[in-house]
């Protein structure tokens, strides 16, 4: 598929994933031969100032970080025609296609999969940085169970303006519905609460099938995110333990003072829970 196109001295192998705006090809380095993972723009966008931006910033800030559960960004190429960065290759579905999919592995390394998104997280916080945009599909997770948190197209800095208040001011609500915190969706300053909230939806989609909320229409969604008190996660799977399912709500205060305070206290605390009733618990090395 494609196996003569080149692109600064990569050729193009396989289609991974095709978004909105772009796309992630696995390639191979013509003069090592070693895979990687390319995103470029589509046709469509790359003309696109703004776009060219997002791809710009989401690699700048992904090389700003160095954990093994953060997806790596080797190279950026800031080509007006054809911009494009080099990733690590890592070969795995996103959570969210898992889940989907009724896939045993969610279950059989659940505590593994956690601990390693919430590991990556508490990185990407204490670099200085709001991901903004933490959900499952946002968490790949490879077959045997070892993750990459990957998009930092939304991500902001926790303080300050910085070099990117052009981002700010433009792009101040974006998100994802289904994950948004309250105060994402009211265009409040951000800090690592809101992923730490935005995380806790994924993880109660992860063991119960369906996010925390679901809406009639888009703003109704984010409606029921400001209001609604969430029922808990054993409301749509009995199997989740009382402690997983409490520790989750705690995730979910609409009160960024009554949350989880960052990803430090949640690994903390998920340490020692069992995720299901009929589970052993599972300790797996990060």
């Amino acid at each position: 598929m494609s196996n003569d196109v080149i692109i600064g001295g990569y050729r193009q192998i396989n289609l991974m994933m095709t978004g909105q705006t772009s796309q992630v090809w696995e390639v191979v380095e013509v003069t090592s031969g070693r895979h990687f993972a390319l995103k470029l723009l589509l046709p469509e966008t790359v003309r696109n100032a703004e776009h060219r931006q997002f791809l710009y910033h989401e690699a700048r800030v992904a090389m700003a970080m160095s954990h093994p559960n953060i997806i790596k960004v080797l190279k950026l190429v800031q080509d007006k025609h054809n911009p494009y960065m080099i990733m690590e290759f890592f070969p795995g579905k996103n959570l969210k296609l898992r889940i989907m999919h009724k896939d045993p592995l969610i279950r059989e390394k659940g505590h593994k999969i956690i601990t390693q998104a919430a590991s990556g997280l508490a990185h990407v916080n204490a670099k200085g940085w709001v991901h903004r945009d933490v959900k499952p599909d946002n968490i790949l997770v490879n077959s045997s169970g070892e993750v990459r948190i990957i998009d930092f197209a939304l991500a902001q800095k926790i303080t300050g303006p910085g070099l990117f208040g052009w981002f700010r001011r433009r792009r101040q609500t974006s998100g994802t519905r289904s994950y948004m915190s309250p105060e994402q969706i009211r265009g409040e300053p951000l800090d690592g609460r809101a992923d730490v909230y935005s995380f806790g939806a994924s993880l109660y989609e992860m063991v119960t099938g369906r996010p925390p909320f679901r809406g009639l229409s888009p703003n109704d969604l984010l409606n029921r995110h400001l209001r609604e008190k969430p029922v808990s996660p054993i409301v749509h799977n009995p199997d989740v333990t009382d402690e997983m399912a409490e520790l989750i709500l705690r995730m979910l205060a609409k009160d960024k003072k009554d949350r989880i305070q960052g990803f430090p206290e949640f690994l903390a605390a998920f340490r020692n829970i069992r995720i299901y009733r009929s589970d052993k618990l599972e300790r797996s090395a990060t």
